[in-house]
């Protein structure tokens, strides 16, 4: 099953997220769609999903109750994450992650490189006091003076930019070598790496401005590495 959407969607994770980020973000999405023990998250913020979609072996069973069976999409795959499950099986013009920053970090980390794997999507994280997305061909990001601007490359990657403080051009970026943390603005930003491999980090407060950027980017292309 492939659930495409024309319009922006949410998918819910089991980390805590706050009831001040669900009621900001998912009244403004189409739908709403759980990755397994996530539809509890989902249900404790007054949401119910409109699928769930995993192993189902974390989705409780006072859930599973609430949820119409036809709603529950079994995927029996343990090679991959249950956010993989979902990213492979949802289309949308730009999906947000909630439940996904925060809580495990082997969960989290797997949730980062996730994002690596499925380039072609424009998806964002949001959390307590983040917001992350992988790095578009090229974006250009409305950020005021001093707002906090970090990237992290997942494998080696090299960002052209303007309007950063330390500016990156020519810097070759990787994971066990130089990394673009703890960065800011001097005022709008424009990102273009050479390959779909940079995780940009923004303070939470950025989200729609990430959002309306993210939006306005070209996408990369499937299986972009």
């Amino acid at each position: 099953m492939i659930i495409n959407n024309t319009e922006t969607i949410a998918i819910i994770g089991g980390a805590e997220f706050g009831p001040d980020v669900a009621e900001s973000v998912l009244p403004k999405v189409a739908q709403v769609i759980a990755a397994d023990g996530g539809a509890d998250r989902a249900l404790e913020n007054g949401f119910s999903p409109d699928y769930v979609i995993g192993d189902l072996d974390s989705i409780s069973d006072v859930a599973k109750a609430v949820i119409s069976p036809e709603r529950l999409i079994f995927v029996d795959d343990q090679d991959n994450t249950d956010f993989e499950k979902v990213l492979d099986r949802v289309d949308a013009p730009i999906i947000i992650g909630l439940g996904f920053l925060g809580g495990r970090i082997d969960h989290q980390m797997a949730v980062q490189t996730a994002l690596v794997q499925f380039a072609h999507k424009k998806v964002i994280l949001i959390g307590a006091h983040d917001v992350v997305f992988l790095c578009p061909p090229q974006i250009s990001i409305g950020l005021t003076l001093g707002t906090r601007v970090s990237l992290y490359p997942m494998a080696t990657v090299q960002v052209a930019s303007t309007g950063l403080n330390w500016p990156t051009d020519g810097l070759t970026l990787s994971p066990d070598g130089r990394i673009g943390t703890s960065n800011h603005a001097l005022g709008p930003v424009t990102l273009e790496p050479d390959a779909a491999r940079c995780l940009v980090i923004l303070p939470r407060a950025m989200f729609e401005t990430a959002m309306t950027a993210l939006s306005q980017a070209p996408h990369w292309p499937v299986h972009a590495k």
